[in-house]
């Protein structure tokens, strides 16, 4: 694996996290088609960039993702 091939997959994701809804891990997981290890190195790519949210549900004990959108002006 390698930065294109992270930068690629996390394209994916953004894609997909851009219909503002809250996503559960596995769930993105089947929805990207990704291995864990990809999925996880794309998720952290955009978490360094600060383009994701992490938010936990501790009714459900569910963790979801979800877009952040910055604006600077």
């Amino acid at each position: 694996m390698d930065k294109y091939t992270i930068g690629k997959n996390a394209g994916i994701i953004w894609n997909l996290l851009n219909d503002g809804k809250r996503w559960e891990y596995n769930a993105l997981k089947e929805a990207t088609g990704l291995p864990d290890r990809e999925l996880n190195a794309a998720i952290g790519w955009l978490a360094r960039e600060d383009k994701i949210f992490f938010e936990s549900d501790s009714d459900e004990h569910k963790e979801y993702l979800y877009l952040c959108i910055n604006l600077y002006i």
